[in-house]
């Protein structure tokens, strides 16, 4: 089994970093035909020529990876400076397809390979989004009804200027990766940074995203109710600790989809969510604290590093821009914890405007993946 390789570099131009990258990747496999790239906002402008260079000096020509308010690589994260990971791997050429830019529909991807997607039961693909599309929700679910029993993880660019991704070039705009076949074997897990409080609750009455009553109640009667009478008191407290949690139908895990509360009318007793929520649905209430996040952190690390069994090759993490050193400390703790888990293995990532697991868009979540 042999490991991918790895490595990351900082500097302040594209032809600074891509040396430092080759000189610390050192003699390049030969056999390397996929490369997965990972750069901080603050290498935006630089990526394309670092791009370039990687290309020429490696020889690889397939690439896909995106940038991110923050980096992530085995044990370290990056965030406020100029910083570029990369990982290179060996996949046969027969079992891993390119998904480029994707950004109106997904007709032209699935007529390309239409052939490679009838030679399976099932894949596993790598999605980097671009939040400024407002099509992406959309575009995931395309791809997710066009591949044959599908499970996409990833993550949406997160950037003060331009959403770039790499898909072989640099661009932007669209939903780009890269989709592997069955003989790719590949674990994952996800965890999440946010706890549930009180029970699930009926939504009786909705409209568009304004929750109006929960069992039959007014829905802020039910909210104030669940997060306790300190915070019922004085509902400012809820800010960035209080979220709606929307239960996933038929998860046997009790896996839900965290949202922002958006607003709250006390006149009228309503609540406003971040997502559009359906009369008959199920929604209840969950808090973020760092405890909580640590332990079922703790929890996805064992169940990955036990279903890996030292055959880890190396690894992909996404994770929320809320968690990293928001929720975690200033040093990495976050990345340190997987290290302590998994051992010195190659990983790439990035701090993520939403993440993708299971084919779905997540918030405050981490999202493992280790090929084996």
């Amino acid at each position: 089994m042999d490991k991918f390789l790895f490595t990351s570099a900082t500097g302040t131009t594209g032809d600074a970093i891509c040396a430092s990258l080759i000189a610390k990747l050192g003699p390049l496999p030969i056999n390397a035909n996929i490369g997965f790239i990972y750069g901080t906002d603050g290498s935006g402008p630089l990526i394309s020529d670092v791009l370039s260079r990687l290309k020429t000096a490696t020889g690889i020509a397939h690439w896909t990876g995106t940038i991110g308010l923050g980096m992530t690589v085995m044990g370290q994260e990056y965030y406020d400076s100029p910083a570029v990971a990369v990982m290179l791997a060996r996949i046969p050429e027969t079992d891993f397809r390119m998904i480029e830019p994707q950004a109106i529909d997904v007709s032209n991807f699935v007529a390309q390979h239409v052939d490679w997607l009838a030679h399976d039961e099932y894949y596993f693909g790598v999605l980097h989004a671009d939040p400024t599309n407002n099509r992406t929700p959309a575009l995931i679910d395309a791809l997710a009804e066009a591949v044959p029993n599908p499970f996409f993880v990833g993550g949406m660019t997160s950037a003060t200027g331009h959403h770039l991704q790499i898909s072989d070039e640099v661009t932007s705009g669209g939903v780009s990766g890269v989709l592997f076949s069955s003989q790719v074997p590949i674990v994952t897990g996800h965890t999440q940074g946010c706890s549930p409080i009180g029970a699930s609750h009926l939504v009786t009455s909705s409209q568009r995203n304004i929750v109006i009553e929960l069992d039959g109640r007014p829905a802020l009667d039910v909210l104030r109710e669940d997060v306790g009478e300190v915070i019922a008191k004085d509902l400012r407290r809820m800010a960035g600790y209080i979220f709606a949690a929307l239960p996933i139908s038929g998860s046997d895990t009790g896996d839900y989809l965290v949202r922002n509360i958006v607003g709250i009318d006390e006149e009228q007793q309503l609540v406003a969510v971040g997502e559009m929520i359906v009369e008959g649905s199920q929604l209840m209430f969950c808090r973020r604290d760092g405890t909580s996040a640590r332990q079922d952190m703790e929890r996805m690390l064992q169940d990955i590093a036990h279903r890996a069994n030292g055959n880890a090759r190396g690894a992909l993490y996404y994770s929320c821009l809320g968690r990293g050193r928001h929720q975690f400390g200033e040093n990495s703790e976050e990345l340190k914890m997987v290290k302590d888990a998994l051992g010195d293995i190659p990983l790439v990532g990035f701090f993520a405007n939403g993440e993708i697991f299971h084919n779905r868009l997540y918030a405050y979540t981490g999202v493992l993946s280790v090929f084996c």
